[in-house]
């Protein structure tokens, strides 16, 4: 956002008219940060905070996009490598906010297609996700 002075600007523009500058932001000012949880999720997808997820083992013998992968396998998941892949991202390396911000209002930071991992996924995925979240929007928040 350093090398963007106009996707900083919006994101303080955002920020200054939820929360103000005679406050810090708080937790109840989270739902209405569209534009500055947009600007984390681009963040996460372009800059994961893990390379890969945990391992996991195939159960069964199954077929995942056309390979073939044997019961007992082990399985990893290079979380750049889905963050930054041109057949599911346009552009995958340029910092582009607006991306999720579709027709739904409420922009998370978990990705429930399994386009990009922040925090995991599934039953062993992040316990505290929510928390890493509101930590997430509030120092980010707080930075700007």
């Amino acid at each position: 956002m350093v090398n963007n002075p106009e996707l900083l600007n919006k994101a303080m523009e955002e920020i200054d008219r939820v929360v103000g500058r005679e406050r810090l932001l708080q937790e109840s000012d989270i739902p209405q940060l569209t534009y500055a949880k947009a600007c984390i999720r681009e963040a996460f997808r372009l800059h994961p905070v893990a390379f890969f997820n945990l391992p996991h083992v195939a159960t069964t013998d199954t077929t995942v996009i056309g390979y073939r992968v044997p019961k007992g396998s082990h399985v990893i998941l290079s979380r750049t490598g889905l963050g930054r892949n041109p057949t599911i991202w346009d552009e995958p390396l340029w910092f582009k906010p607006e991306r999720h911000m579709g027709d739904d209002i409420y922009v998370t930071l978990t990705e429930s297609k399994l386009r990009f991992i922040s925090f995991s996924t599934g039953r062993r995925g992040c316990m505290a996700a929510s928390l890493g979240t509101a930590m997430s929007v509030m120092l980010f928040g707080r930075l700007l």
